[in-house]
């Protein structure tokens, strides 16, 4: 086991999440072994690629059986910190922040969000997920009492840095930001951007390269080889 989790490269930890996403699928199907090719057609990555991934962990799997699937699991659970419930707080209950609010995954994944929170008045009130939205106002309170850590932000881009001030000032010290602007955070506090509309673009470029490329090869002319 390392020894600290900030040894192990962020990539790397992004890739773990992975796998323990798998393995938990696994352990619910029922099974109790995987071998790395499989784990790693899974999770999208080489099996050497995975294997470099899982020595931060040390001593994982046994040459020709594999991995155990619910101590693999339980042990990238351990290292990012997941093995328990983490309180979270979501800003911004518009169509977006609704969804995140009500989406039952998280919890099953080691997040519980504790405070809903919205400026705007007709949103005050509503029940998401079994949780009220509540005012701006009570931000402080709520983050003290459940001592969250982790902030999610699906507020509108102008709204977004204030926000963020107001999250790290009450001691949130990760922030998850849906909002499609870069914030500025003081130091020691993570912030994660999630921009929707640059993933879409990226997927777009990727099929107009990959068209370009068919077509390429359709109309590349036929050399015809005489003997």
């Amino acid at each position: 086991m390392p020894s600290s989790r900030s040894r192990i490269p962020e990539a790397t930890v992004a890739r773990l999440a992975v796998y323990l996403r798998v393995l938990t699928g696994l352990a619910d199907g029922g099974r109790s072994n995987v071998s790395s090719g499989e784990l790693a057609s899974a999770a999208g990555v080489n099996p050497a690629g995975l294997r470099k991934d899982l020595s931060h962990l040390g001593p994982c799997g046994v040459r020709g059986v594999g991995y155990e699937v619910a101590t693999l699991r339980d042990r990238i659970a351990r290292v990012l910190g997941v093995e328990r419930s983490r309180p979270c707080v979501l800003v911004g209950i518009g169509n977006l922040g609704t969804a995140l609010a009500d989406y039952a995954g998280f919890g099953s994944r080691g997040f519980r969000f504790v405070g809903l929170f919205d400026a705007a008045p007709d949103r005050v009130g509503r029940r998401i997920g079994g949780q009220p939205v509540r005012p701006m106002g009570e931000l402080d309170e709520v983050v003290a009492a459940t001592a969250a850590t982790i902030g999610v932000i699906a507020t509108p881009a102008d709204v977004a840095q204030s926000v963020c001030d107001r999250l790290t000032a009450a001691g949130v010290r990760s922030i998850l930001n849906f909002a499609p602007v870069a914030l500025n955070a003081p130091a020691g506090v993570d912030v994660r951007q999630v921009d929707l509309s640059v993933e879409l673009q990226v997927l777009a470029f990727l099929g107009q390269q990959r068209g370009a490329t068919a077509a390429a090869a359709l109309e590349a002319p036929t050399v015809e080889v005489t003997a």
